[in-house]
């Protein structure tokens, strides 16, 4: 993070936290109660300190996402067990297996959408993926093929995990909360790419549809890669019918095959929106 020089004469908190470091030991020192509040790991992991956490994890990638000058992203959501096509006689299943084609299409966009961002300085549609494998790694791999910075949005889940080796560094965060982290998939989003995947591609893609259908957000392209793969997984014409959506919400989805219809979709928008 940015190492401003201090707006004030007083001393800071890395000096104290240093001092306090060094100190002498003694009964009173080495009692949780003397450390700093905000060196210690204890007194910050209670319960009731739940809304300064969530306040931290919202602040964090917005003020470093800040500093790097990222202005706007492009998301790509979609299922880390989809491997790339080279790799698809490990799929655990023949579907999973012929849905390794959407790993390159994703690979592909991000690479196209990243030489855009570049013309840009790589201020603007910075891709942004949840930072971990399948299309979530394809779509960093074509953003670092391209030669620009890509976003990667990781939890801590239960099972060992960590990010892909594609995400840019310094822009790679881990999360504890899922809300929070869906916070930063669209604040700055100017689009969501959607591509085939289980219940967190599904979550993801059903509460982007909800803020724009009930307008909590401005509308964006929503794009989803595999059209007979969607319809499949939801009869929105059924949805439709039955009155629990109305009919012109199914036009707030765009479904594509390959990254160029997307790229087209995503620069339609923005002729029309400009």
């Amino acid at each position: 993070m940015k190492d401003e020089s201090r707006s004030h004469p007083f001393r800071d908190s890395i000096m104290d936290a240093k001092t306090a470091q060094d100190i002498p030991a003694t009964a009173q020192t080495r009692a949780p109660a003397y450390k700093l509040a905000f060196t210690d790991g204890g007194f910050m992991m209670r319960e009731e300190l739940r809304p300064v956490r969530l306040q931290l994890e919202l602040l964090k990638p917005q003020l470093i996402m800040d500093e790097r000058g990222v202005e706007s992203t492009v998301v790509l959501f979609g299922g880390a067990r989809i491997p790339e096509p080279a790799q698809k006689d490990t799929a655990k299943t023949p579907i999973l297996a012929d849905l390794s084609r959407y790993y390159d299409e994703a690979r592909t966009f991000a690479r196209m959408m990243t030489e855009r961002s570049m013309a840009a300085y790589g201020r603007e549609y910075v891709i942004c993926t949840g930072g971990g494998p399948g299309v979530m790694e394809a779509g960093n791999r074509g953003a670092h093929e391209a030669g620009g910075q890509s976003i990667g949005l990781n939890i801590v889940l239960p099972h060992e995990q960590a990010p892909n080796a594609y995400v840019t560094p310094d822009l790679c965060f881990n999360f504890h909360y899922f809300a929070i982290r869906k916070m930063h998939f669209l604040m700055r989003a100017k689009a969501v790419c959607v591509f085939p995947g289980g219940f967190g591609t599904l979550d993801e893609m059903f509460e982007t549809l909800t803020l724009i259908q009930t307008r909590r957000m401005k509308r964006i392209p929503l794009i989803l890669f595999g059209a007979e793969f969607w319809r499949r997984v939801v009869d929105w014409d059924y949805l439709a019918e039955a009155g629990t959506i109305a009919r012109e919400d199914i036009d707030l989805i765009s479904f594509v095959e390959t990254a160029e219809e997307a790229v087209d979709v995503i620069e339609t928008w923005a002729n029309g929106h400009a």
